[in-house]
């Protein structure tokens, strides 16, 4: 790619006219799971406007629309928070006292103080939001100054974003496979090693929209654009992918797992898999094809609402692809089966032999290793005894024991409704989460045991409906463009530097420094969060430090393909897999030690129309939902005028053969309903979803109308997680059905719109 070396320098800082130009990393909300490379310019102390940096070699230049919007109306914007507030009412009256930063932390040190007194550390617990700059930052903020072992997300049940597939991931390769689109390599598509897939199996993930997971989208369009890529797309929607794919199957919500077991009975019965590959580097490959057997195209087809010869067809694409490689999104997590399913992914790609290899999968880990995960402090930094007192780790021990051991939402939750067995919890301190708007499933219940903690801290951007609702403190947060942080999520591993400053706003990590100082100074010997960075990467051994990363922005440390034949994988340097047996395990010895089945097996959702046949009679339609949009990340964005003038309303996607028969035209407002609650949102009336399945928005509140309660911007009025059920999760505490429920549909009125959700949840505490 030809660059204007003279417009776009590879410099760290530079003067252009009236404009200090920085080259920086943009990964703070609001924002996405992605750290796209942009160049700040900045004028008198103020950022004027931004563009992608084409020599940024992950994004090459590109920036969204969110991104290239959030100068006026995120930066700059005059509603964000900028001094820490005291509540100075009653929770959700929405009154605050402006206090200075010696003050909120005089605050938590006096209650987190009092608590280790009468309760214990264990009685604290934290939550974040999605993996961005806070994915590090809050656990050692919980293990370190804190001194709890109760870090969680978000009351995220199941934990269903990512984890899901990363202990699948982990039980059967000792590490997570990503779609090889050069992105390891700072030479991407131009090294001499690389070579473009030949096929892309793209399984419930809109990637271009989403660029989920430290995934940019585009990569994909790339590959078919330069390389001649083919597509099979697994999506009960037509998105833009799976409407150019070879193969589009268009599968029942939840069922993806029949569909994944008969593929690989197909590949496996016409003997389409490599036979070198799989008697050399896997183990348990007999377990698998007894498993599947009973998984043909024909029942599988019947199970997903298919076209058996489509099954076929993509198994038979995929597995004679020279170079295949698999893809995944978020929809895989949201069922109770999705660590199971996930172990069907591992087998499609490891039986093909696509593991590791260029254009294939390849199984990503950061640059010199250096840790930056929800570990971050757990084992520095808590013994033995208070790492056991973390909760719903007995109960679920994948928890405990897998790559990211972190408390179980869920079961948090309940702990909180129990008051207090085996602890009571005593405070919360949430960052970068809005629970009741986006994470917490059922969110009547989240909000009603939210309100039952004597003490929130909440730091965010915004005012948030959590903040009015539940929070006693809140303390104001920064962008990226005002803080010192490290960003790794896989590769590179890049430097996010300050330029530029919004009133009293202060950095998670500067936040970690300062109260970690005050309560645990033993374990906080850094003063500045550029300290705290530093000893980020050198407590890996990374081999450079804070300001030499800054100074390059990002840094890649690529080793190459097949590192499984020369040790590369293990910390042994013997090759094979980072797993017991040293190989891919088809047959998990991890679940299986654990307690759980080891190999794959097909799950119907908990409510369907095959395992809750009455229920469907009364709920005819299956509802999936957080379909995803180029305007919003998740409850984010809906403050911005922009944002909100492509995208005024909440929609829900409906087939046009279901709307005729139920009375509904589109742009109509419906109410969306099952046996634990209703919400209302716009119907989208298009034949881009499948019939009989309705797919939902999630993460609405309405910043324009008032925020007290009991209307808190409107937050549960529009809310699908007033549909969705929390605890009900998967045999390892992983997987919960976000997407895989049932409702009805009807049209919003007068007479059956006098009350609305939000009042009958804020004052009653009921869900209709």
């Amino acid at each position: 790619m030809a660059i204007n070396k003279d417009l776009y320098r590879l410099d760290k800082h530079w003067k252009e006219g009236e404009f200090d130009v920085y080259r920086n990393i943009q990964w703070t909300g609001p924002g996405c799971h992605d750290g796209c490379g942009a160049l700040f310019y900045v004028k008198d102390g103020k950022l004027d406007h931004i563009e992608g940096d084409p020599n940024d070699a992950f994004n090459r230049g590109r920036l969204c629309m969110r991104c290239l919007n959030m100068v006026d109306e995120a930066v700059n914007n005059p509603t964000r928070l900028s001094q820490p507030l005291k509540r100075a009412g009653k929770r959700g009256e929405n009154k605050w006292e402006k206090i200075t930063w010696d003050q909120a932390y005089d605050i938590i040190e006096e209650n987190v103080r009092k608590i280790w007194k009468e309760n214990g550390p264990e009685s604290i617990i934290a939550l974040e939001g999605t993996g961005r700059d806070v994915i590090w930052q809050v656990p050692l903020l919980e293990y370190a100054a804190f001194k709890s072992p109760n870090f969680g997300c978000g009351f995220l049940s199941g934990d269903s974003c990512y984890l899901p597939r990363c202990i699948a991931a982990v039980a059967t390769y000792g590490g997570v496979p990503v779609v090889d689109c050069g992105q390891y390599d700072d030479r991407r598509y131009d090294s001499p090693n690389y070579r473009y897939p030949e096929v892309i199996l793209v399984w419930g993930c809109n990637a271009i929209v989403s660029n989920a997971d430290g995934f940019l989208g585009h990569w994909i369009v790339d590959c078919m654009k330069d390389g001649g890529t083919k597509l099979i797309v697994v999506d009960p929607r037509l998105t833009w992918l799976a409407s150019r794919a070879d193969v589009w199957l268009q599968v029942r919500p939840g069922t993806d797992n029949a569909v994944a077991m008969a593929m690989l009975n197909t590949i496996i019965k016409e003997d389409l898999y490599d036979h070198e590959f799989v008697e050399k580097w896997t183990y348990g490959f007999d377990e698998l094809t007894e498993a599947i057997t009973e998984y043909t195209p024909e029942k599988a087809a019947e199970i997903a609402w298919l076209d058996k010869n489509d099954i076929i067809k993509a198994a038979r694409l995929f597995a004679k692809g020279k170079r295949s490689a698999f893809h995944w999104g978020l929809a895989t997590d949201m069922t109770p089966n999705g660590v199971c399913q996930a172990q069907s992914f591992m087998a499609l790609i490891a039986i093909c032999g696509n593991l590791d290899a260029p254009g294939g999968n390849y199984l990503a880990t950061g640059p010199y290793g250096v840790n930056t995960m929800y570990s971050v402090g757990f084992y520095e930094f808590l013994d033995e005894e208070m790492r056991a007192k973390q909760i719903g780790t007995e109960k679920y021990p994948l928890h405990k024991y897998g790559p990211t051991p972190c408390a179980v939402g869920d079961e948090i939750l309940k702990q909180i409704e129990d008051g207090g067995d085996p602890y009571p919890i005593k405070m919360m301190y949430l960052a970068g989460t809005n629970p009741i708007a986006n994470m917490g499933a059922d969110a009547a219940r989240v909000y009603k045991a939210m309100m039952q903690v004597p003490f929130t801290v909440v730091a965010d951007l915004w005012m948030t409906p959590t903040a009015v609702a539940c929070a006693d403190l809140v303390l104001p947060v920064t962008m990226s463009c005002e803080r010192n942080s490290v960003r790794e999520w896989w590769s590179p591993v890049r430097a996010i530097t300050k330029m530029t400053e919004y009133g009293e706003c202060k950095s998670d990590e500067q936040i970690c420094v300062d109260l970690g100082r005050r309560l645990n100074p033993e374990n906080f010997p850094w003063k500045t969060d550029v300290e705290l960075c530093d000893w980020l990467l050198k407590k890996d051994n990374a081999p450079l430090g804070f300001e030499e990363l800054a100074e390059k922005v990002a840094v890649y440390d690529f080793k190459g393909y097949y590192r499984y034949k020369d040790g590369k994988l293990r910390p042994d340097g013997e090759p094979g897999f980072n797993t017991a047996s040293g190989l891919i395990e088809l047959y998990s010895t991890m679940l299986d030690g654990l307690g759980n089945r080891p190999v794959t097996y097909y799950e119907e959702p908990p409510e369907s129309p095959v395992s809750t046949p009455d229920l469907y009679k009364e709920y005819p339609l299956v509802l999936t939902t957080g379909k995803r949009s180029w305007e919003f990340f998740h409850s984010e964005h809906r403050n911005m005028p922009t944002m909100r003038e492509f995208h005024p309303n909440p929609l829900v996607d409906i087939h046009p053969d279901d709307a005729e028969q139920l009375g509904i035209e589109n742009g109509d407002w419906v109410w969306i309903e099952n046996q634990r609650g209703r919400c209302r949102q716009v119907a989208n009336v298009t034949v881009t979803t499948k019939k009989g399945v309705v797919n939902a928005e999630h993460g609405w509140s309405f910043p324009e109308q008032e925020a007290a309660a009991p209307h808190l911007m409107g937050v549960f009025d529009s809310n699908i997680n007033n549909l969705t059920s929390q605890c009900v999760v998967g045999e390892t505490g992983y997987g919960a059905p976000y997407k895989c429920l049932l409702c009805k549909i009807y049209k919003c009125t007068e007479e059956n719109s006098k009350v609305l959700p939000g009042e009958a949840i804020a004052v009653k505490g009921v869900s209709k």
